[in-house]
């Protein structure tokens, strides 16, 4: 029989990259478990704690982050985001792949860290817009945000695309379906892995 590690794939990419769409149509397809991220901010109307997020006071935000139980971790506008180490390990040692949507900061904070078997299951992917105009087409699609509200959101794509070249592989996007296909792609080839697999005969 032969049997795999898991994987963790990483997945950044700017606003209107379509990396979440890429990220939450794996899961929802079974072929990869969707990391819930841990959060000390209040939970919004009809979010579930375990399924948004895992929800928890600063304490115990603070005291996970004192026992090495986070990945990576960052305050955003007062409130606390994290990975716990238990979204990825439990699964990638049953091998099981997890797909992690994550900012350029957290993926870095996750590449630093000295977990072995997190850096043998370790896979990066960028997610960027052909071109400017394009990021800009799908900022402005929704059609509910103000012009002041679309020009911050390139501005803040743009410089977080600038980091595409610290991923092992950048993603152009296209169209979702061709997306889709080369996303799990990239996942097939690196099941593939010799160093992943275990072959065990007998």
């Amino acid at each position: 029989m032969q049997s795999r590690s898991g994987i963790l794939l990483l997945v950044s990419g700017p606003s209107g990259s379509g990396k979440t769409t890429l990220c939450r149509r794996l899961a929802q397809s079974g072929a990869a478990h969707y990391s819930v991220s841990c959060t000390t901010r209040p939970p919004r109307e009809g979010e579930t704690n375990g399924r948004d997020y895992h929800f928890l006071t600063r304490k115990q935000f603070e005291a996970d982050i004192a026992a090495g139980e986070l990945l990576e971790h960052a305050e955003v506008h007062g409130n606390l985001y994290g990975t716990l180490r238990s979204e990825v390990h439990s699964f990638i040692e049953r091998g099981q792949d997890v797909v992690m949507d994550i900012d350029v900061q957290g993926a870095s904070q996750v590449r630093a860290c000295d977990d072995a078997a997190i850096q043998h299951a370790l896979v990066d992917l960028f997610v960027m817009p052909p071109d400017d105009d394009e990021l800009r087409r799908r900022l402005s699609g929704r059609g509910t945000d103000s012009d002041d509200v679309i020009a911050l959101r390139m501005t803040n794509a743009l410089q977080e695309m600038k980091h595409w070249k610290e991923y092992h592989y950048c993603l152009l996007s296209g169209n979702r379906e061709e997306d889709y296909e080369r996303f799990l792609a990239l996942l097939t080839a690196e099941r593939l892995r010799s160093s992943r697999l275990n072959n065990e005969q007998g």
